[in-house]
């Protein structure tokens, strides 16, 4: 048969079928997924994050907890020690003993959270750098549709006895194919795995919560440092404040640091629900497989699809030569 027909039985159709099929299946992983509701809200979460995921940002807050430590050392080491015994310390100020008691165990959990936020700057750059989360379920479903569109209508073609689409689903399955490699999904994908599963013990309300409350251990300690202890050490010994520099300088940044460092701690807390939704996804090494997968398959059956030519008469039903 000529002029792109060919008789159907001479093309195999359920190579099409399977390749509606795979649209189908593309088309619906979003909703599956909730890729629709849950894509957008990554989005935001990785927006939110960019100020506080840098070098400078995460050494900055390194200097913050170095300064704070500073004051305590300073306290134990003469503040203290000018106005009683630890106790008679503890019992008039209060709010400055618990900051000097709990302060080891700050730093230490803050430092973990600034070294597990530290450790995944590549992998965020990496996911912020893949096409708007929004977009995400588009890049499913548009690749769905094409299929079952172009799909379908090579089953409506053969059963009038025409040829397939077959270069049409071939350069759909080669786009599925090469689309995780023109976004580098292979290598940023699994980084923001990585960093989901780091960020899973920082993102947690009563993480979040205990983090908070070491701002107010803070800003209790430094407020009673600047206006009793420091003024009672200065009367009992004389001298003036200045001779406690390192209290001193926390005094004097404290509302800069407690403003920088509660914005990220709010990113943070603002975050909870959008990491979860993220969490909640399929898994980040996974994605690149969404699109390989389909688009072999998809190639493969296509080229299966292609109409055969017919076969050759035996050479006993040809005619006997004269």
């Amino acid at each position: 048969m000529t002029g792109g027909t060919t008789t159907a039985a001479s093309t195999r159709r359920w190579p099409l079928v399977v390749i509606l099929l795979v649209g189908v299946g593309l088309a619906l992983a979003p909703a599956a997924f909730q890729m629709f509701s849950r894509a957008p809200e990554g989005g935001t979460m990785i927006e939110e994050f960019r100020p506080f995921m840098n070098s400078q940002t995460i050494t900055d807050f390194r200097g913050y907890l170095d300064e704070i430590g500073a004051a305590r050392d300073e306290t134990t080491g003469e503040l203290q020690p000018a106005l009683g015994t630890p106790e008679e310390f503890a019992a008039e100020y209060p709010q400055a003993a618990a900051f000097v008691e709990q302060w080891d165990g700050i730093d230490a959990d803050m430092s973990d959270m600034l070294d597990t936020i530290d450790a995944n700057r590549d992998e965020f750059d990496g996911v912020s750098s893949l096409p708007a989360f929004a977009l995400f379920p588009w890049f499913f479903v548009a690749p769905g549709v094409l299929l079952v569109v172009v799909a379908g209508w090579s089953l409506v073609r053969t059963r009038r006895g025409r040829r397939p689409l077959t270069v049409a689903l071939v350069v759909l399955g080669v786009g599925l194919l090469l689309a995780p490699a023109v976004f580098q999904m292979f290598t940023r994908a699994p980084g923001g795995g990585r960093m989901i599963d780091d960020f899973e013990s920082l993102m947690t309300r009563d993480r979040v919560t205990q983090i908070q409350g070491y701002f107010i251990t803070i800003g209790s300690g430094e407020g009673q440092l600047r206006t009793a202890v420091v003024p009672a050490a200065v009367e009992q010994d004389g001298g003036t404040a200045a001779d406690y520099p390192a209290t001193a300088q926390l005094s004097d940044d404290w509302p800069q640091l407690l403003a920088e460092m509660s914005d990220m701690v709010g990113a943070m807390a603002d975050n909870l629900d959008n990491y979860a939704a993220v969490a909640a996804l399929p898994p980040f090494p996974l994605f690149p497989w969404f699109f390989v997968i389909p688009g072999v398959l998809v190639i493969v059956l296509a080229l299966v699809a292609r109409p055969r030519r017919p076969d050759s008469p035996a050479p006993d039903s040809l005619p006997a030569s004269p």
